[in-house]
Protein backbone atom coordinates (compact mmCIF):
# COMPACT_ATOMS: atom_id res chain seq x y z
CA UNK A 1 0.00 0.00 0.00
CA UNK A 2 2.79 2.56 0.53
CA UNK A 3 5.05 1.46 -1.46
CA UNK A 4 3.97 3.66 -4.55
CA UNK A 5 3.08 6.71 -2.37
CA UNK A 6 5.56 9.75 -0.53
CA UNK A 7 7.55 8.37 2.40
CA UNK A 8 5.60 10.82 4.79
CA UNK A 9 2.07 8.79 4.23
CA UNK A 10 3.05 6.09 6.85
CA UNK A 11 4.26 8.62 9.34
CA UNK A 12 0.97 11.03 8.85
CA UNK A 13 -1.14 7.95 8.72
CA UNK A 14 -0.12 6.36 11.99
CA UNK A 15 -0.03 9.63 14.25
CA UNK A 16 -3.38 10.51 13.11
CA UNK A 17 -4.32 7.10 13.74
CA UNK A 18 -3.33 7.27 17.21
CA UNK A 19 -4.72 10.61 17.58
CA UNK A 20 -7.99 9.42 16.28
CA UNK A 21 -7.69 6.39 18.87
CA UNK A 22 -7.75 9.03 21.85
CA UNK A 23 -10.60 11.14 20.03
CA UNK A 24 -13.06 8.52 19.72
CA UNK A 25 -12.53 6.73 23.01
CA UNK A 26 -13.21 9.84 24.66
CA UNK A 27 -16.19 10.68 22.17
CA UNK A 28 -17.68 6.81 22.51
CA UNK A 29 -18.07 6.73 26.77
CA UNK A 30 -18.83 10.90 26.79
CA UNK A 31 -22.77 10.71 26.86
CA UNK A 32 -22.95 7.40 28.92
CA UNK A 33 -20.55 9.17 31.31
CA UNK A 34 -22.15 12.30 31.72
CA UNK A 35 -25.74 10.35 32.34
CA UNK A 36 -24.20 8.24 34.91
CA UNK A 37 -25.55 8.92 37.73
CA UNK A 38 -22.84 7.25 40.60
CA UNK A 39 -20.04 8.36 38.93
CA UNK A 40 -20.71 10.82 36.24
CA UNK A 41 -22.80 14.20 36.01
CA UNK A 42 -26.72 12.43 36.00
CA UNK A 43 -27.57 13.95 32.98
CA UNK A 44 -30.93 14.06 31.07
CA UNK A 45 -31.30 12.83 27.34
CA UNK A 46 -31.44 16.39 26.59
CA UNK A 47 -29.24 18.00 28.42
CA UNK A 48 -26.28 15.33 27.73
CA UNK A 49 -27.16 15.38 23.87
CA UNK A 50 -27.06 19.04 23.83
CA UNK A 51 -23.69 18.96 25.46
CA UNK A 52 -22.41 16.44 23.62
CA UNK A 53 -23.42 18.47 20.29
CA UNK A 54 -21.90 21.72 21.39
CA UNK A 55 -18.50 20.13 22.37
CA UNK A 56 -17.70 18.45 18.76
CA UNK A 57 -19.10 21.32 16.92
CA UNK A 58 -16.63 23.43 18.93
CA UNK A 59 -14.18 20.69 18.57
CA UNK A 60 -14.42 21.41 14.68
CA UNK A 61 -15.06 25.11 14.99
CA UNK A 62 -11.49 25.99 16.12
CA UNK A 63 -9.58 24.64 13.26
CA UNK A 64 -10.65 27.69 11.57
CA UNK A 65 -8.63 29.92 13.75
CA UNK A 66 -5.93 26.84 13.88
CA UNK A 67 -5.70 26.49 9.93
CA UNK A 68 -5.21 30.98 9.92
CA UNK A 69 -2.72 30.54 12.61
CA UNK A 70 -0.35 27.94 10.76
CA UNK A 71 -0.93 29.85 7.36
CA UNK A 72 0.22 33.17 8.61
CA UNK A 73 2.42 32.70 11.32
CA UNK A 74 2.85 29.18 13.41
CA UNK A 75 3.54 26.52 10.81
CA UNK A 76 1.80 23.34 10.17
CA UNK A 77 4.69 21.08 12.19
CA UNK A 78 4.47 23.39 15.18
CA UNK A 79 0.75 23.76 15.17
CA UNK A 80 0.15 20.31 15.23
CA UNK A 81 2.70 19.25 17.84
CA UNK A 82 1.20 21.90 20.28
CA UNK A 83 -2.69 21.11 19.06
CA UNK A 84 -1.24 17.19 19.88
CA UNK A 85 -0.18 18.30 23.50
CA UNK A 86 -3.29 20.24 24.68
CA UNK A 87 -5.61 17.57 23.19
CA UNK A 88 -3.71 14.66 25.50
CA UNK A 89 -3.90 17.19 28.62
CA UNK A 90 -7.30 17.27 28.35
CA UNK A 91 -8.30 13.84 28.39
CA UNK A 92 -6.10 13.02 31.06
CA UNK A 93 -7.82 16.22 32.79
CA UNK A 94 -11.26 14.88 32.39
CA UNK A 95 -10.17 11.81 34.63
CA UNK A 96 -11.02 13.99 37.55
CA UNK A 97 -14.47 14.07 38.22
CA UNK A 98 -15.58 17.69 38.47
CA UNK A 99 -18.03 19.97 36.47
CA UNK A 100 -15.12 22.45 36.34
CA UNK A 101 -12.54 20.39 35.39
CA UNK A 102 -14.58 18.91 32.45
CA UNK A 103 -15.20 22.18 30.80
CA UNK A 104 -11.35 23.09 31.02
CA UNK A 105 -10.41 19.86 29.85
CA UNK A 106 -12.97 20.25 27.39
CA UNK A 107 -11.66 23.69 26.60
CA UNK A 108 -8.17 21.84 26.05
CA UNK A 109 -9.25 19.44 23.34
CA UNK A 110 -11.51 22.23 21.48
CA UNK A 111 -8.54 24.71 21.20
CA UNK A 112 -6.10 21.52 20.20
CA UNK A 113 -8.04 19.61 17.66
CA UNK A 114 -8.22 23.64 16.57
CA UNK A 115 -4.47 23.08 15.93
CA UNK A 116 -3.98 19.59 14.82
CA UNK A 117 -6.82 18.78 12.76
CA UNK A 118 -6.94 21.34 9.49
CA UNK A 119 -3.05 21.22 9.25
CA UNK A 120 -2.01 17.63 9.40
CA UNK A 121 -4.85 17.72 6.53
CA UNK A 122 -3.27 20.10 4.69
CA UNK A 123 0.45 19.01 5.34
CA UNK A 124 -0.78 15.54 3.37
CA UNK A 125 -2.25 17.27 0.82
CA UNK A 126 1.20 19.17 0.26
CA UNK A 127 3.11 16.07 0.49
CA UNK A 128 0.93 15.13 -3.12
CA UNK A 129 1.25 18.30 -4.75
CA UNK A 130 4.19 17.27 -6.57
CA UNK A 131 3.66 16.46 -10.05
CA UNK A 132 4.88 12.30 -9.04
CA UNK A 133 1.91 12.50 -7.00
CA UNK A 134 -0.48 14.39 -7.99
CA UNK A 135 -2.80 12.19 -9.65
CA UNK A 136 -2.48 9.93 -6.30
CA UNK A 137 -4.54 12.76 -4.11
CA UNK A 138 -7.69 11.40 -3.66
CA UNK A 139 -6.19 7.69 -3.22
CA UNK A 140 -3.71 9.16 -0.34
CA UNK A 141 -6.75 10.61 1.56
CA UNK A 142 -8.59 7.62 1.36
CA UNK A 143 -5.64 5.83 3.13
CA UNK A 144 -5.04 8.26 5.58
CA UNK A 145 -8.66 8.19 6.32
CA UNK A 146 -8.22 4.48 6.84
CA UNK A 147 -5.81 5.26 9.44
CA UNK A 148 -8.48 7.40 11.07
CA UNK A 149 -10.74 4.52 11.80
CA UNK A 150 -8.27 1.77 12.82
CA UNK A 151 -7.97 3.93 15.97
CA UNK A 152 -11.44 4.57 16.08
CA UNK A 153 -12.57 0.87 15.83
CA UNK A 154 -9.57 -0.77 18.18
CA UNK A 155 -10.14 2.39 20.74
CA UNK A 156 -14.14 1.46 21.89
CA UNK A 157 -13.08 -1.82 23.01
CA UNK A 158 -10.08 -0.43 25.53
CA UNK A 159 -12.57 2.17 26.53
CA UNK A 160 -14.87 -0.18 27.85
CA UNK A 161 -12.45 -2.66 29.43
CA UNK A 162 -11.45 0.09 31.45
CA UNK A 163 -14.15 1.85 32.46
CA UNK A 164 -16.16 -1.63 33.80
CA UNK A 165 -13.51 -2.41 35.35
CA UNK A 166 -11.15 0.59 36.76
CA UNK A 167 -13.37 3.20 36.28
CA UNK A 168 -14.38 6.64 33.77
CA UNK A 169 -11.03 7.71 35.01
CA UNK A 170 -8.63 5.15 33.43
CA UNK A 171 -10.50 5.27 30.25
CA UNK A 172 -9.63 9.09 29.52
CA UNK A 173 -6.77 8.70 30.71
CA UNK A 174 -5.97 5.95 28.10
CA UNK A 175 -7.42 8.48 25.40
CA UNK A 176 -4.57 10.60 26.87
CA UNK A 177 -1.88 8.20 26.21
CA UNK A 178 -3.08 7.63 22.69
CA UNK A 179 -2.62 10.89 22.06
CA UNK A 180 0.62 11.28 22.73
CA UNK A 181 1.72 8.47 20.82
CA UNK A 182 0.38 9.92 18.17
CA UNK A 183 2.28 13.72 18.78
CA UNK A 184 5.73 11.26 18.94
CA UNK A 185 5.18 9.48 15.53
CA UNK A 186 4.53 12.70 13.90
CA UNK A 187 7.97 14.33 15.62
CA UNK A 188 9.76 10.85 14.34
CA UNK A 189 8.39 11.13 10.53
CA UNK A 190 9.78 14.94 10.19
CA UNK A 191 12.12 14.68 7.97
CA UNK A 192 9.67 13.44 5.51
CA UNK A 193 7.54 16.69 5.67
CA UNK A 194 9.82 19.10 7.03
CA UNK A 195 10.18 20.69 3.10
CA UNK A 196 6.25 21.10 3.13
CA UNK A 197 5.67 22.56 5.70
CA UNK A 198 5.68 26.47 4.16
CA UNK A 199 3.92 29.71 5.62
CA UNK A 200 2.11 31.71 2.71
CA UNK A 201 2.87 35.08 2.15
CA UNK A 202 0.35 37.66 2.38
CA UNK A 203 -0.83 38.82 -0.80
CA UNK A 204 -2.27 42.44 -1.73
CA UNK A 205 -5.79 42.44 0.05
CA UNK A 206 -5.03 39.57 2.56
CA UNK A 207 -6.20 40.54 6.60
CA UNK A 208 -3.32 40.50 8.45
CA UNK A 209 -3.61 37.79 11.73
CA UNK A 210 -4.21 40.48 13.81
CA UNK A 211 -6.75 42.48 11.69
CA UNK A 212 -8.90 38.66 11.68
CA UNK A 213 -8.54 38.47 15.64
CA UNK A 214 -10.04 41.76 15.98
CA UNK A 215 -12.41 41.40 13.19
CA UNK A 216 -13.69 38.11 13.55
CA UNK A 217 -12.75 36.37 16.80
CA UNK A 218 -13.42 39.19 18.68
CA UNK A 219 -16.80 38.91 17.64
CA UNK A 220 -17.14 35.44 17.61
CA UNK A 221 -16.75 35.49 21.59
CA UNK A 222 -19.26 38.44 21.82
CA UNK A 223 -21.74 36.96 19.55
CA UNK A 224 -21.23 33.80 21.73
CA UNK A 225 -22.02 35.60 25.30
CA UNK A 226 -25.05 37.49 23.63
CA UNK A 227 -26.41 33.86 22.86
CA UNK A 228 -25.57 32.52 26.14
CA UNK A 229 -27.43 34.83 27.87
CA UNK A 230 -30.48 34.95 26.01
CA UNK A 231 -32.66 32.60 28.42
CA UNK A 232 -35.60 30.79 29.58
CA UNK A 233 -38.39 31.40 27.37
CA UNK A 234 -36.32 33.39 25.26
CA UNK A 235 -34.26 30.60 23.65
CA UNK A 236 -34.21 31.12 19.93
CA UNK A 237 -33.14 27.38 19.47
CA UNK A 238 -32.53 24.76 21.23
CA UNK A 239 -30.46 25.72 24.89
CA UNK A 240 -28.13 28.70 25.92
CA UNK A 241 -25.48 26.48 24.68
CA UNK A 242 -26.95 26.63 21.04
CA UNK A 243 -27.48 29.93 21.18
CA UNK A 244 -24.35 31.00 21.86
CA UNK A 245 -22.91 28.48 19.41
CA UNK A 246 -25.25 29.60 16.22
CA UNK A 247 -24.46 33.61 17.29
CA UNK A 248 -20.70 32.68 17.13
CA UNK A 249 -20.92 31.42 13.80
CA UNK A 250 -22.11 34.36 12.06
CA UNK A 251 -18.84 36.71 12.37
CA UNK A 252 -17.08 33.39 11.06
CA UNK A 253 -19.60 32.82 8.54
CA UNK A 254 -19.64 36.70 7.42
CA UNK A 255 -15.74 36.55 6.92
CA UNK A 256 -16.05 33.34 4.40
CA UNK A 257 -18.50 35.28 1.96
CA UNK A 258 -16.56 39.05 2.56
CA UNK A 259 -13.16 36.86 1.83
CA UNK A 260 -15.17 35.20 -1.24
CA UNK A 261 -16.20 38.29 -2.58
CA UNK A 262 -12.58 40.23 -2.34
CA UNK A 263 -11.06 37.18 -3.95
CA UNK A 264 -9.87 38.09 -7.47
CA UNK A 265 -11.81 37.05 -10.78
CA UNK A 266 -9.02 33.92 -10.94
CA UNK A 267 -10.11 32.39 -7.41
CA UNK A 268 -13.39 33.19 -6.76
CA UNK A 269 -15.51 30.59 -9.20
CA UNK A 270 -12.90 27.71 -6.84
CA UNK A 271 -13.67 29.72 -3.49
CA UNK A 272 -17.78 30.06 -4.52
CA UNK A 273 -17.42 25.70 -5.19
CA UNK A 274 -16.04 24.95 -2.47
CA UNK A 275 -18.40 26.93 -0.44
CA UNK A 276 -21.24 25.50 -1.41
CA UNK A 277 -20.39 22.35 -0.96
CA UNK A 278 -19.47 23.39 2.48
CA UNK A 279 -22.91 24.29 3.14
CA UNK A 280 -24.52 20.70 1.74
CA UNK A 281 -22.15 18.60 3.47
CA UNK A 282 -23.30 19.95 7.09
CA UNK A 283 -26.46 17.96 6.60
CA UNK A 284 -24.55 15.44 6.25
CA UNK A 285 -22.80 15.52 9.38
CA UNK A 286 -26.20 16.61 11.34
CA UNK A 287 -26.88 12.69 10.10
CA UNK A 288 -23.20 11.04 10.64
CA UNK A 289 -22.38 12.42 13.79
CA UNK A 290 -25.54 10.93 15.54
CA UNK A 291 -23.64 7.78 16.33
CA UNK A 292 -22.60 9.49 19.16
CA UNK A 293 -25.94 10.73 20.89
CA UNK A 294 -29.08 9.22 19.47
CA UNK A 295 -27.58 5.96 17.70
CA UNK A 296 -25.64 4.91 21.25
CA UNK A 297 -29.24 5.51 22.48
CA UNK A 298 -30.68 2.83 20.07
CA UNK A 299 -27.79 0.43 20.88
CA UNK A 300 -28.33 1.14 24.99
CA UNK A 301 -32.34 0.63 24.99
CA UNK A 302 -33.70 -0.47 21.66
CA UNK A 303 -30.93 -3.61 20.97
CA UNK A 304 -30.52 -6.33 21.99
CA UNK A 305 -27.46 -6.81 23.64
CA UNK A 306 -27.83 -10.25 25.54
CA UNK A 307 -24.26 -12.08 25.08
CA UNK A 308 -26.25 -16.13 25.31
CA UNK A 309 -25.39 -17.92 22.39
CA UNK A 310 -23.42 -17.09 19.43
CA UNK A 311 -22.62 -13.42 20.17
CA UNK A 312 -21.08 -14.83 23.81
CA UNK A 313 -18.59 -16.84 22.13
CA UNK A 314 -17.37 -13.49 20.60
CA UNK A 315 -17.45 -11.55 23.15
CA UNK A 316 -16.58 -12.66 26.61
CA UNK A 317 -13.16 -13.56 25.57
CA UNK A 318 -12.77 -9.34 24.90
CA UNK A 319 -14.44 -9.65 28.23
CA UNK A 320 -16.10 -6.52 26.90
CA UNK A 321 -19.34 -7.08 29.31
CA UNK A 322 -21.31 -5.50 31.75
CA UNK A 323 -23.43 -6.48 34.69
CA UNK A 324 -27.57 -4.66 34.30
CA UNK A 325 -29.14 -5.51 37.77
CA UNK A 326 -32.70 -6.12 38.11
CA UNK A 327 -35.03 -5.58 41.19
CA UNK A 328 -38.33 -5.66 40.45
CA UNK A 329 -39.49 -3.82 43.25
CA UNK A 330 -37.57 -0.59 41.49
CA UNK A 331 -38.39 -1.44 37.76
CA UNK A 332 -41.19 -1.58 35.98
CA UNK A 333 -42.27 -2.84 32.57
CA UNK A 334 -43.34 1.38 31.66
CA UNK A 335 -41.32 4.24 30.06
CA UNK A 336 -40.70 5.62 33.56
CA UNK A 337 -37.92 8.38 33.06
CA UNK A 338 -35.95 7.73 36.45
CA UNK A 339 -35.35 6.45 39.75
CA UNK A 340 -34.26 7.35 43.30
CA UNK A 341 -30.78 5.97 43.98
CA UNK A 342 -28.21 6.79 46.70
CA UNK A 343 -25.18 8.34 46.12
CA UNK A 344 -22.54 9.31 48.39
CA UNK A 345 -25.39 9.08 51.06
CA UNK A 346 -27.54 11.10 48.91
CA UNK A 347 -30.79 10.31 47.46
CA UNK A 348 -30.83 11.20 43.77
CA UNK A 349 -33.00 10.76 40.67
CA UNK A 350 -31.04 8.82 37.66
CA UNK A 351 -32.26 9.68 34.98
CA UNK A 352 -33.17 7.18 31.55
CA UNK A 353 -33.81 4.18 33.49
CA UNK A 354 -35.04 1.95 33.27
CA UNK A 355 -34.40 1.33 29.37
CA UNK A 356 -32.81 -2.14 29.12
CA UNK A 357 -35.18 -4.22 30.34
CA UNK A 358 -39.01 -2.36 30.04
CA UNK A 359 -38.72 -4.19 26.20
CA UNK A 360 -37.20 -6.98 26.39
CA UNK A 361 -38.99 -10.41 25.82
CA UNK A 362 -40.53 -12.22 29.06
CA UNK A 363 -38.64 -15.35 28.92
CA UNK A 364 -35.54 -13.33 29.28
CA UNK A 365 -36.28 -11.35 31.91
CA UNK A 366 -34.65 -12.41 35.07
CA UNK A 367 -35.88 -13.06 38.67
CA UNK A 368 -35.69 -10.56 41.18
CA UNK A 369 -32.58 -9.78 41.81
CA UNK A 370 -31.04 -11.27 39.24
CA UNK A 371 -28.80 -10.16 36.27
CA UNK A 372 -28.05 -10.52 32.70
CA UNK A 373 -24.84 -10.04 31.13
CA UNK A 374 -25.03 -7.96 27.81
CA UNK A 375 -22.50 -6.50 25.59
CA UNK A 376 -21.19 -2.43 26.15
CA UNK A 377 -23.29 -0.31 24.39
CA UNK A 378 -20.62 2.09 23.39
CA UNK A 379 -18.59 -0.89 21.50
CA UNK A 380 -21.45 0.19 18.56
CA UNK A 381 -19.19 3.11 17.63
CA UNK A 382 -16.79 0.91 16.30
CA UNK A 383 -19.15 -0.89 13.92
CA UNK A 384 -18.57 2.44 11.22
CA UNK A 385 -14.94 2.29 11.75
CA UNK A 386 -14.57 -1.44 11.04
CA UNK A 387 -16.79 -0.56 7.89
CA UNK A 388 -14.24 1.86 6.79
CA UNK A 389 -11.48 -0.55 7.05
CA UNK A 390 -13.01 -3.04 5.33
CA UNK A 391 -14.24 -1.07 2.79
CA UNK A 392 -11.95 1.53 2.29
CA UNK A 393 -9.32 -0.69 0.01
CA UNK A 394 -12.84 -1.74 -2.08
CA UNK A 395 -13.08 1.89 -2.79
CA UNK A 396 -9.83 2.74 -3.66
CA UNK A 397 -9.33 -0.04 -5.99
CA UNK A 398 -13.42 0.66 -7.27
CA UNK A 399 -12.12 4.51 -8.21
CA UNK A 400 -8.62 2.97 -9.38
CA UNK A 401 -10.59 0.96 -11.87
CA UNK A 402 -12.43 3.80 -13.44
CA UNK A 403 -9.55 5.79 -13.62
CA UNK A 404 -7.56 3.36 -15.63
CA UNK A 405 -10.84 3.21 -18.02
CA UNK A 406 -11.29 6.84 -18.07
CA UNK A 407 -14.73 6.80 -16.22
CA UNK A 408 -13.70 8.25 -12.43
CA UNK A 409 -16.64 10.73 -11.34
CA UNK A 410 -15.47 14.32 -10.45
CA UNK A 411 -14.70 14.89 -6.90
CA UNK A 412 -18.39 16.67 -6.29
CA UNK A 413 -19.90 14.11 -8.05
CA UNK A 414 -18.70 11.73 -5.47
CA UNK A 415 -19.59 14.23 -2.71
CA UNK A 416 -23.22 14.54 -4.19
CA UNK A 417 -23.28 10.36 -4.41
CA UNK A 418 -21.96 9.99 -0.84
CA UNK A 419 -24.61 12.29 0.02
CA UNK A 420 -27.23 10.37 -1.65
CA UNK A 421 -25.87 6.60 -0.34
CA UNK A 422 -26.11 8.00 3.17
CA UNK A 423 -29.84 8.78 3.08
CA UNK A 424 -30.35 5.29 1.84
CA UNK A 425 -28.78 4.41 5.19
CA UNK A 426 -31.66 6.42 7.41
CA UNK A 427 -34.05 3.68 5.49
CA UNK A 428 -32.26 0.78 7.37
CA UNK A 429 -33.44 2.54 11.05
CA UNK A 430 -36.75 3.41 9.82
CA UNK A 431 -37.33 -0.85 9.08
CA UNK A 432 -35.46 -1.24 12.91
CA UNK A 433 -38.38 1.18 14.08
CA UNK A 434 -41.42 -1.26 12.17
CA UNK A 435 -39.50 -4.30 13.48
CA UNK A 436 -39.22 -3.78 16.84
CA UNK A 437 -42.76 -2.50 16.95
CA UNK A 438 -41.72 1.34 17.54
CA UNK A 439 -39.46 0.76 20.62
CA UNK A 440 -42.05 -2.15 22.18
CA UNK A 441 -39.52 -5.12 21.05
CA UNK A 442 -35.98 -5.09 20.81
CA UNK A 443 -34.12 -5.68 17.72
CA UNK A 444 -31.14 -7.51 16.47
CA UNK A 445 -27.63 -5.36 16.58
CA UNK A 446 -28.04 -6.10 11.98
CA UNK A 447 -29.84 -3.31 11.69
CA UNK A 448 -27.32 -1.15 13.36
CA UNK A 449 -24.52 -2.87 11.44
CA UNK A 450 -26.45 -2.77 8.66
CA UNK A 451 -27.19 0.87 8.72
CA UNK A 452 -23.51 1.92 9.82
CA UNK A 453 -22.49 0.01 6.43
CA UNK A 454 -24.04 1.84 4.04
CA UNK A 455 -23.73 5.22 5.80
CA UNK A 456 -20.17 4.49 5.76
CA UNK A 457 -20.07 3.66 2.00
CA UNK A 458 -21.60 7.42 1.50
CA UNK A 459 -18.85 8.29 4.16
CA UNK A 460 -15.89 7.43 1.97
CA UNK A 461 -16.93 8.95 -1.35
CA UNK A 462 -18.02 12.22 0.79
CA UNK A 463 -15.86 12.63 3.37
CA UNK A 464 -11.69 12.21 2.30
CA UNK A 465 -13.23 13.72 -0.81
CA UNK A 466 -14.26 16.74 0.83
CA UNK A 467 -10.61 16.96 2.20
CA UNK A 468 -9.29 16.65 -1.72
CA UNK A 469 -11.39 19.12 -3.10
CA UNK A 470 -10.28 21.74 -0.48
CA UNK A 471 -6.13 20.26 -1.15
CA UNK A 472 -7.42 20.93 -5.05
CA UNK A 473 -9.22 24.14 -5.31
CA UNK A 474 -7.70 26.41 -2.24
CA UNK A 475 -6.02 28.75 -3.22
CA UNK A 476 -2.17 28.17 -2.01
CA UNK A 477 -1.56 31.04 0.17
CA UNK A 478 -4.67 30.44 2.11
CA UNK A 479 -5.50 26.58 1.76
CA UNK A 480 -5.16 25.38 5.60
CA UNK A 481 -7.60 28.54 6.10
CA UNK A 482 -10.20 26.96 3.84
CA UNK A 483 -9.56 23.37 5.40
CA UNK A 484 -10.59 25.37 8.21
CA UNK A 485 -14.20 26.02 6.23
CA UNK A 486 -14.53 22.72 5.53
CA UNK A 487 -14.43 22.03 9.28
CA UNK A 488 -16.18 24.65 10.29
CA UNK A 489 -19.27 23.01 8.15
CA UNK A 490 -18.69 19.71 10.15
CA UNK A 491 -18.53 21.62 13.46
CA UNK A 492 -22.69 22.87 12.30
CA UNK A 493 -23.34 19.90 11.27
CA UNK A 494 -21.77 18.55 14.63
CA UNK A 495 -24.11 20.81 16.39
CA UNK A 496 -27.40 20.09 14.64
CA UNK A 497 -26.73 16.79 15.23
CA UNK A 498 -27.16 17.61 18.95
CA UNK A 499 -30.06 20.01 18.58
CA UNK A 500 -31.71 16.45 16.31
CA UNK A 501 -30.53 13.62 18.86
CA UNK A 502 -31.60 16.22 21.83
CA UNK A 503 -35.55 15.89 20.73
CA UNK A 504 -34.88 12.15 20.39
CA UNK A 505 -37.54 11.69 23.99
CA UNK A 506 -39.66 14.09 22.35
CA UNK A 507 -40.64 11.24 19.12
CA UNK A 508 -43.30 9.37 20.15
CA UNK A 509 -43.07 7.38 17.05
CA UNK A 510 -39.52 6.80 16.40
CA UNK A 511 -39.61 6.71 12.39
CA UNK A 512 -40.78 9.92 12.53
CA UNK A 513 -37.80 11.09 13.78
CA UNK A 514 -35.40 9.06 11.30
CA UNK A 515 -38.14 10.18 8.60
CA UNK A 516 -36.93 13.55 9.40
CA UNK A 517 -33.13 12.56 8.90
CA UNK A 518 -33.85 11.10 5.78
CA UNK A 519 -35.41 13.85 4.32
CA UNK A 520 -32.73 16.44 5.79
CA UNK A 521 -29.87 14.32 3.76
CA UNK A 522 -32.13 13.34 0.52
CA UNK A 523 -32.60 17.10 -0.10
CA UNK A 524 -29.56 17.82 0.22
CA UNK A 525 -28.19 14.92 -1.86
CA UNK A 526 -30.53 16.01 -4.71
CA UNK A 527 -30.01 20.23 -4.48
CA UNK A 528 -25.97 18.95 -4.70
CA UNK A 529 -26.94 16.95 -7.92
CA UNK A 530 -28.72 20.45 -9.23
CA UNK A 531 -25.10 22.22 -9.12
CA UNK A 532 -22.72 19.34 -10.31
CA UNK A 533 -22.84 20.62 -14.05
CA UNK A 534 -21.27 24.24 -12.75
CA UNK A 535 -18.88 22.55 -10.02
CA UNK A 536 -17.71 19.94 -12.64
CA UNK A 537 -17.45 22.70 -14.95
CA UNK A 538 -15.17 24.71 -12.19
CA UNK A 539 -12.87 21.66 -11.78
CA UNK A 540 -11.93 21.08 -15.28
CA UNK A 541 -11.46 24.81 -15.53
CA UNK A 542 -8.61 24.10 -12.93
CA UNK A 543 -7.37 21.52 -15.11
CA UNK A 544 -8.73 18.92 -12.51
CA UNK A 545 -11.07 16.11 -12.74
Amino acid sequence: MWKKHPKALPFLFFSEMWERFGYYLMIGIFTFYLKDAAHGFNMDEKDSASLYGTFIALVFFTPFLGGLIADRSLGYRRSIILGGLMMGVGYCLMSIHSISMLYFSMALVIIGNGFFKPNISTLLGNVYSTPQHKSQKDEGYNIFYMGINIGAFICNFFGAALYTTIGWGAAFIAAGVGMFIGVITFIIGTKHYKEYDTRKPLQPGDMPLWKIMATVILPCIVFGVIGWFIKGDAYIFDSNSTDAFIFACIPVLVFYVVLLIKSNKDERPAMGAMLAIFAVVILFWAIFKQNGSALNTWASRYTERHVDGTPEKILTSLKQTETVNYKMDSITKTDAQFRKIKVDGKEVKEFGYPMYFKNIKPEETPADGGSVKTWVPSLSQSINPFWVIALTPLVVAFFTWLRRKGKEPSTPTKIALGLLVSALSVLVMIAAVKAGNNGAEKVSVWFLIASYGVITIGELFLSPMGLSLVSKLSPVRITSLMMGGWFLSTSIGNKLSGILASKWDQYDDKASYFWLNFSLLFGAAIFLFILLKWLNKVMREKGLN
